[in-house]
């Protein structure tokens, strides 16, 4: 009977201690994040900005499983404050300054970085100002390098007709003042199908799609052109191990990975069928296995 205890006390105390949150303090804000599991320093860079981190909660418990993974909301969303919502706080090199006050606040002198969608055009970003901090860099999905993305990404494209001329009634529903949770939702069940291979999905992306301020959205996509954002040379130069992963039906162009591939030349290459922009969501058998074996290589 002691010996029940003592293992059920044991798993306590493993569940516990597996799971911490900090609100890192910043000029005007501060930055929450959450670390799962223990050992090498992974960080979880969240797709599209002003989004909060709740759905990458699954992807960081699942690499926290074999390492220290951090998940953290961008500042201005969730649980990460800010004191002013502008284009002088919201800009992509106040972002990676608060990538850099995570690493600090834990003293990592290198860590590995996992960016994707958007979170990987930051993670792109993050290369071109602080390489030397980077041991190893995973591009999941990834919004590219360049501006690429802002002229060829086509949404509606991915989506049949009822979803489209549903999407954009949700749309002037919400654009007249209807701001309801209800109208998010259904403004993102018919906009989910462009970022998967299988639509049982649809919900757990509809509701991520309700998760987004439009706002800092705005900000963050209007910087990025004002600083005619290209990290073509920092890939160049950069020479740490990188994986890029995608699903082979990702609403992201597969040239977008292939040009990294081409770019960054200590990197590997991972297309996943049957797999649109979740990889971790619709084939994460594939998509950790990828992952581990790029880490376990190094």
């Amino acid at each position: 009977m002691k010996y029940v205890i003592a293992i059920f006390f044991s798993f306590l105390l493993t569940s516990t201690f597996s799971q911490t949150t900090y609100n890192i303090p910043f000029p005007n804000g501060n930055l929450h994040v959450t670390t799962y599991g223990q050992g090498e320093p992974i960080l979880i860079i969240n797709g599209d900005p002003g989004m909060n981190s709740k759905s990458f909660t699954s992807l960081a418990k699942e690499l926290g499983k074999n390492n220290l993974a951090i998940l953290y909301d961008q500042r201005g969303t969730e649980n990460s404050t800010i004191s002013e919502v502008s284009t002088k706080t919201m800009t992509m090199d106040f972002m990676v300054k608060d990538i850099e006050t995570i690493r600090n606040h834990f003293n990592f002198n290198q860590w590995i970085v996992l960016g994707h969608s958007f979170g990987g055009m930051l993670a792109s970003y993050y290369v071109s100002k602080h390489p030397e901090n980077i041991e190893f860099l995973i591009l999941s999905g990834s919004g590219g390098y360049d501006l690429t993305i802002t002229r060829n990404l086509n949404l509606q494209s991915k989506l049949n007709q009822t979803e489209r001329d549903s999407l954009n009634y949700w749309n002037r529903q919400i654009s007249q003042g209807d701001t309801t949770y209800q109208a998010r939702y259904n403004r993102g069940k018919y906009l989910a199908p462009a970022y998967i291979y299988d639509k049982k999905h649809t919900p757990v992306v509809a509701k991520r799609l309700t998760q987004g301020d439009r706002t800092i959205n705005n900000l963050i996509w209007q910087n990025i052109r004002a600083i005619d954002f290209d990290c073509t040379q920092a890939f160049k130069n950069f020479k740490q191990p990188v994986l890029i992963i995608q699903g082979k039906q990702d609403v992201m162009d597969v040239a977008i990975a292939e040009s990294s591939h081409e770019l960054l030349s200590n990197s590997q290459l991972v297309f996943i069928d049957k797999c649109a922009h979740y990889g971790w969501l619709e084939q994460p058998e594939i998509y950790f296995k990828a992952i581990e074996a790029f880490l376990s290589n190094q």
